[in-house]
């Protein structure tokens, strides 16, 4: 078969996996009403392209939100251009949402749909673009594997269609980082432009993105120490030739983001930002109380803050501070959320390790487990030389350097993100570690090439070498079989979790239905199955019969549910005593008030559906909305 052949092969098998991707995202999409943080992405969204004003939920970088509404100016749709939330609260983006969606006579589901087409075609981007860096690190056969995995990775499949940052983020920092390191290797303007390009999608796209900044920073000092190593002259022309370039990334970087954030800024009305960038920045780092003669970094930030949302020229750049410092006081505070039966704001040093091993495929925990344990070796090895002196063992990791530059980039970004998102105290979800996997999925899938094509060392007998050749054939074929049963297992995994993806856990975690066990919001019940609560309310009550939904998400039971639904939370007590028999409870909210609260977190007793627990077991409900609510007959 000649190289045309084969590689319009195993490109008609990315686009299959890709167009296999969409597919099961859609089915998804189509059955779940819209998760909690769509609530606010999705009409602020439609605000920046519909009137070119950034008031809403500014604590996220507009380009996914943006890119998603693009299909919403098509439809026929009312906007709360007149109503409190939008004229005078601050950064009304909850009202603002509910109203959009559900109280003024728009198809809610027909925007989320359209919505989520923005995700699902990014998704479809960094898929393809796996393959492409892939493809030039261990070549096309192999590069087939790691796009595999992302493709039908139930994490991807999740978050992949949802109006969130995740999957931008994602998508950005593969793209900024594959550019830089091109850009690297072989400088000119044209690769200066995509790396700084890529760098300013990334900025866009999430916040946490502004982590490239210290990445690319060790990077090229790494990339300089490699490079003076082979050869010692100009070093001081080097240095002052590589700082250029590392400013100019992110120079192009910046002034894409300020181009993004002066369009969606150009009919914010001055005098409205300034006083929403005030009342947000009040409480940050000690507010900014003139009477307070301290000024701490933070503080100092937040009045520059202030006099750039006064300027019309810097007032972009202004909005994008707003958005960094609102990061840094969300991060900071932590989040309240139930994690291995516990509940606290402060977070668990353990939470990404734990979440991952339970939801990450089995047969995916082998690969990668397999890879690090193949990679480690590898690594030990080569610097297992007692003999040997620092120099030369500084010269294996410069040669290693020359030939694996790349997936030392990736290595290297996947243990400082996972650090940093250890020590973050806000624990919401696997989709925070999301921009990780990529990057986890080659390095794994290198090292399985390396496992895989290992041969036993020559021998000078020919009945030995013949011996040996049997015995690699027999060892490869051991090897292939063993892989390839893991990758069926892996799709099986992917196929039978539909389209329950946002709730999947895998054996280990209890499987999809009893992973609420261990953790929960993003992880398992982000207010996903509320269509399914119709439907449940459809085909088992009469008309006339309601049913008390304690709900958590971005839904609206009003609206899907009508007169049949009444509001509820434990310390209203019992419905029935109020003459209804049916009650609905997300499992996120009833996880939060049941489990065992952390030094840290007060809870009241009427917060703790107490009286619940004295009628039945909680969590054995009669029947369930999708995974994620819970229903009992009372």
């Amino acid at each position: 078969m000649n190289k045309i052949s084969s590689s319009w092969i195993q490109w008609s098998l990315v686009i299959l996996m890709a167009l296999s991707c969409f597919g099961l995202m859609l089915n998804s999409s189509l059955k779940e009403s819209a998760t909690m943080d769509e609530l606010a992405h999705i009409p602020s969204g439609y605000s920046y392209v519909r009137y070119l004003d950034y008031r809403l939920n500014p604590e996220h970088p507009p380009l996914i939100k943006a890119i998603s509404a693009i299909p919403l100016l098509f439809l026929d749709t009312e906007f709360p251009i007149n109503k409190t939330s939008w004229q005078q609260d601050v950064n009304g983006q909850w009202t603002a949402g509910t109203q959009f969606l559900y109280e003024l006579g728009n198809d809610a589901d027909k925007i989320i749909n359209w919505a989520r087409l923005g995700p699902m075609l990014l998704t479809i981007i960094l898929v393809i673009f796996i393959y492409i860096w892939a493809q030039e690190l261990i070549g096309r056969r192999w590069a087939l594997l790691p796009t595999f995995l992302f493709s039908f990775s139930p994490t991807v499949l999740t978050h992949g269609h949802y109006v969130t940052t995740d999957i931008g983020a994602a998508l950005g920092i593969f793209l900024a980082t594959y550019y830089f390191i091109k850009f690297l290797f072989s400088p000119s303007r044209k690769h200066l432009i995509w790396a700084g390009l890529a760098f300013g999608i990334a900025q866009l796209m999430k916040f946490s993105a502004v982590l490239l900044i210290p990445f690319f920073i060790f990077l090229i000092i790494v990339f300089f120490i490699w490079k003076i190593n082979l050869e010692r002259k100009n070093i001081i022309l080097r240095i002052f030739k590589y700082i250029g370039w590392l400013i100019s990334v992110f120079i192009i970087g910046y002034v894409l983001v300020y181009a993004v954030y002066f369009i969606f800024t150009f009919n914010y009305p001055i005098e409205k930002q300034v006083s929403d960038t005030e009342f947000i920045l009040t409480s940050f780092a000690g507010g900014t109380d003139p009477t307070i003669e301290t000024c701490n970094s933070l503080r100092c930030l937040a009045e520059i803050n202030i006099y750039m949302a006064g300027n019309k020229v810097l007032r972009p750049a202004g909005q994008y501070l707003l958005g960094v410092l609102m990061v840094i006081q969300r991060s900071s505070g932590g989040n309240t959320a139930y994690f291995l039966g516990e509940v606290s704001a402060r977070g668990w040093w353990n939470y990404f390790p734990v979440v991952f091993a339970l939801k990450e495929p089995i047969p995916s925990l082998i690969l990668i487990g397999l890879a690090l344990i193949l990679g480690s070796w590898s690594i030990i090895k080569k610097f297992k030389i007692q003999s040997a002196s620092w120099r030369t063992k500084f010269k294996i990791f410069t040669d290693y350097l020359g030939t694996h530059f790349a997936e030392f980039s990736m290595l290297v970004f996947v243990i400082f993100y996972w650090l940093y998102s250890i020590k973050s105290p806000l624990n919401i979800g696997i989709r925070h570690i999301l921009p990780t996997m990529p990057f986890i999925y080659i390095l794994s899938t290198g090292a399985l090439k390396k496992w895989i094509s290992s041969k036993t060392i020559e021998s000078e007998s020919f009945w030995k070498r013949i011996a040996n050749v049997a015995f690699d054939f027999i060892k490869t074929s051991f090897k292939s079989v063993v892989i390839i049963i893991l990758i069926i297992w892996y799709l099986m995994e992917a196929l039978f979790a539909s389209p329950h993806y946002l709730s999947y856990f895998n054996q280990f975690g209890g499987g999809t239905e009893n992973g609420y066990q261990y953790v929960v919001d993003s992880n398992y019940d982000w207010g996903q199955d509320l269509k399914r609560l119709k439907k449940f309310t459809e085909e088992n009550l009469s008309p006339n019969e309601k049913i008390a939904v304690d709900y958590f998400g971005g839904g609206s039971p009003k609206y899907y549910l009508g007169d049949q639904t009444q509001t509820w939370w434990s310390a209203k007590g019992n419905p029935k005593n109020k003459g209804i028999n049916w009650l609905a409870i997300s499992i996120n909210n009833l996880q939060v008030a049941l489990g065992k609260t952390h030094s840290d977190f007060q809870r009241n007793p009427e917060d703790e559906y107490r009286w619940l627990k004295q009628i039945r077991d909680p969590y054995k409900p009669d029947a369930r909305a999708g995974m994620s609510i819970f229903i009992y007959k009372l």
